[in-house]
């Protein structure tokens, strides 16, 4: 159900800032938005797992308050994250 460390090191390659990055507002949100996808796709199938349901509450929380502290700091960012990954914001 995790994300795989394949997985996860190709979403960082996708949008790290630099060679070492692996902690910028993007990668924190991509890796929380597949993590996401993968729960919804959990939930829908499993639809009693109230225990998966709250943890991805709190994942969406955070891609949220990430999303926000990106937007402030900087909109071009922000937006350019928000048409790679699909979100509509």
């Amino acid at each position: 159900m995790a994300l795989t460390t394949d997985a996860k090191l190709e979403i960082i390659k996708k949008f790290r800032q630099d060679e070492n990055d692996t902690g910028s507002p993007e990668v924190q949100v991509a890796l929380l938005t597949a993590s996401i996808e993968q729960l919804t796709a959990h939930l829908q199938s499993h639809k009693k797992d109230d225990h998966s349901r709250l943890g991805l509450l709190k994942q969406v929380a955070k891609r949220r308050r990430l999303l926000n502290f990106l937007k402030r700091m900087d909109e071009g960012r922000y937006k350019k994250l928000i048409k790679a990954l699909g979100l509509s914001k």
